[in-house]
């Protein structure tokens, strides 16, 4: 984690350093397909012989929604953005997205993954992954 980076809601499930945020996933050695989170067992096949690996930070916007209603325990802004990115691994990774209109984002869009600062259901920063368009 650099300095000055909050702490990560969940720890594990990626890494911030001088380069960025990397999503931490898995690869299963037989299969050769990827998942995120990291798992021990391979959540396609079920073979045991996932071994971690550095997601690729870019990838395209598949889908994307504009939130604006808030869940309970969040109290950062709304609307937000809230879409599926497909990493250039052809994995296909959840995440808030960063944009002043994000619903007028079009699949297709290349992103890449960024942290973001957000304020836990105590009150404390904490820092998430999102997606940002990547500048032209």
């Amino acid at each position: 984690m650099s300095s000055g980076t909050p702490p990560p809601i969940v720890g594990g499930l990626f890494r911030v350093d001088s380069d960025g945020l990397t999503l931490l996933g898995g690869r299963s050695q037989s299969s050769g397909l990827t998942h995120f989170p990291l798992q021990p067992v391979c959540p396609y096949t079920g073979a045991d012989d996932v071994e971690p690996i550095d997601l690729p930070r870019t990838g395209e916007l598949w889908q994307c929604t504009e939130v604006r209603a808030a869940p309970p325990g969040y109290s950062g802004p709304v609307p937000y953005g809230l879409g599926v990115v497909e990493l250039d691994d052809g994995l296909r990774v959840v995440g808030r997205v960063k944009a002043d209109s994000p619903a007028e984002l079009a699949g297709g869009t290349p992103m890449t993954v960024v942290a973001e600062t957000v304020t836990d259901a105590h009150g404390n920063d904490c820092t998430v992954w999102a997606f940002a368009e990547v500048a032209p």
